[in-house]
């Protein structure tokens, strides 16, 4: 049978153990010192992590936003540069009141928009293609289906036109044509007479 011993303990040494139970090292067993409950250090370690962190995140934003502003300004510079810049603008039809023969309106490339044709415009393509018709001498053989990617062919209903524009392939029509630059014949025109063909 065992024996049971009673052992003293010292009540001043238990009330000094229990004075700093945080500070507590234990010896790990490949002999290294580990500390407990160390709580006050890490906190003091995640504060100094979220300061780096912010420190990076704040960095890398400015890094950000400045290269949005030089990217947005090289930009800019490079559109003024550009073949397709102010100057390639001729005019936009704003105040349709304010149009008079001789004005030009649209796209002033010639390489792009080469084709051109010279007739009455009237609202309407053919059979759903284009939004716009040319009317032209010679009856609806001659009339021309027209879209603008460029310019409102509404501002110019009624008038008698020349526009350049680049020719498409049409499904309907026999001449399909997208319209770059407009220029103004005569303001109050009359629409040529149509004949059946």
């Amino acid at each position: 049978m065992t024996e049971l011993q009673k052992i003293d303990i010292d009540e001043k040494a238990k009330i000094e153990d229990n004075l700093n139970p945080p500070n507590t090292i234990i010896e790990n067993l490949d002999d290294s010192p580990v500390n407990i409950n160390n709580k006050q250090n890490n906190k003091q370690e995640d504060e100094q992590m979220n300061k780096k962190q912010k420190k990076k995140f704040i960095i890398f934003a400015l890094i950000a936003i400045l290269a949005g502003i030089l990217t947005g300004y090289g930009s800019s510079r490079l559109k003024q540069n550009s073949k397709s810049g102010k100057g390639d603008f001729a005019q936009v039809a704003s105040e349709v009141s304010s149009i008079k023969a001789g004005d030009v309106f649209g796209v002033s490339d010639k390489d792009t928009f080469s084709d051109s044709a010279q007739g009455y415009l009237e609202k309407g393509g053919v059979n759903g293609e284009g939004s716009h018709r040319l009317l032209r001498e010679g009856g609806k053989s001659q009339t021309i289906t027209l879209t603008s990617s460029v310019t409102d062919l509404d501002d110019f209903l009624g008038m008698e036109i020349k526009v350049w524009g680049e020719t498409n392939k049409a499904q309907v029509s026999g001449w399909f044509m997208d319209v770059g630059q407009v220029e103004i014949i005569t303001v109050e025109a009359e629409s040529p007479i149509q004949t059946l063909d």
